[in-house]
């Protein structure tokens, strides 16, 4: 009898609704009213981020503003020591929600800024325009309850609309009855409560937003791409065939685990065939095949045909391939002397220099106009 229970907590799952979960965690969700810091399961759940990490995290979200939050000022809050406090500062800021900015005083010192924002994808995203309407709904849900002092509604309401024409009215009427004044602030705030729900939003909100965690693994059950075909000869003959047939046949001897049925060994001949028609050799083609094998080797015809696809070696080269480029034979012309002034010209021919050409040409001119 002197055993306590705890009979809140029986009346309080009690009053969960629905059926308990017969394993895992049971939430009581308590509101807070006071004393309360909201944490986005972004930041509790983070995949790349410790728990130690997460939990200075939330204790720095927890601090007012101004308060150290340097290594020996956390390590004198919490019980983990400096050097976790250090390598979780270093992961916070890793994944962006710490920053340390370098500021320069107007006295000239410089200090080191800490900010920390508790949504770092959300300065990714374009920001939104200030919108004149939002602060219009906000004076308006605080109109009614300040109704003598009309003056700071009129003051809100007249940057976003044309409202405040009206609102100079009310101002000489004070004198008359007290009820007078109240009704006049209220007929403004109407048209103004149907006016935001047609506003459009911004087109952030519009636009789906890109993942948070984009996962590095495919989803299992995208659509996976065709494997890329068998090769095969250009030229299938009957001798390639029959050297390929005999070389998978051959492989249980040295590798039991390649002991292939007649009609793998049908299937994977052409690949085979395609090795031997580029000059490899037999020996390299079952030393590529039959070394570093996975264990256990479960189908051993798919990792065959998989090495014979994906390892095929080029073709070999030709002697005219293998040949050094020729150069451009570049022709010279030759120096000759003249027959006749022994003067040295360029000339595919021996003869005569061209003044010498020239000279016999101008005399020949001279010679038949005499005769003439």
């Amino acid at each position: 009898m002197d055993t306590q229970q705890n009979t809140a907590l029986t009346r309080a799952l009690a009053e969960i609704p629905g059926p308990l979960p017969a394993r895992g965690v049971i939430h009581i969700a308590i509101p807070h009213t006071d004393r309360f810091t909201v944490v986005g399961n972004h930041l509790a759940q983070h995949p790349d981020l410790s728990c130690t990490a997460v939990g200075i995290a939330v204790r720095i979200q927890s601090l007012p503003q101004g308060v150290e939050v340097g290594i020996k000022a956390l390590a004198a809050r919490c019980r983990e020591g400096e050097k976790r406090i250090a390598a979780a500062l270093r992961e916070l800021e890793a994944c962006g929600y710490l920053q340390r900015v370098r500021d320069r005083l107007p006295s000239g010192r410089t200090i080191t800024r800490t900010v920390f924002c508790n949504q770092p994808t959300a300065l990714l995203r374009p920001r939104q325009t200030a919108s004149p309407r939002r602060p219009a709904v906000a004076a308006t849900h605080q109109a009614p309850g300040p109704a003598p002092g009309p003056g700071p509604a009129e003051e809100l309401t007249a940057a976003p609309a044309p409202a405040p024409d009206p609102a100079p009215d009310p101002a000489p009427t004070p004198p008359s009855p007290s009820p007078s004044p109240s009704p006049s602030p209220s007929p403004s705030p109407e048209p103004d409560m149907p006016e935001p729900p047609p506003v459009p939003p911004p087109p952030s909100f519009v636009t789906p937003l890109p993942p948070l965690f984009v996962p590095l693994v495919p989803n299992p059950t995208a659509p996976k791409p065709p494997p890329p075909p068998l090769p095969r000869p250009a030229e299938a003959t009957p001798e390639l065939d029959r050297a390929a047939t005999a070389l998978l046949s051959d492989l249980r001897r040295h590798t039991p685990e390649f002991t292939l049925s007649e009609a793998d060994i049908r299937q994977l001949a052409p690949g085979v065939a395609a090795w031997l028609e580029r000059a490899a050799h037999p020996d390299a083609i079952r030393r590529t095949l039959t070394t570093d094998l996975p264990h256990p080797l479960r189908r051993p015809a798919l990792l065959l045909k998989h090495r014979l696809t994906a390892l095929l070696p080029p073709p070999l080269p030709g002697v005219h391939d293998l040949a050094a480029p020729a150069r451009p034979r570049v022709t010279v012309t030759p120096f000759q002397t003249c027959d006749g002034c022994d003067r040295v010209f360029r000339s595919p021919t021996p003869g005569h220099c061209r003044d010498c050409r020239e000279h016999r040409a101008h005399r020949g001119d001279d010679t038949r106009t005499a005769a003439a």
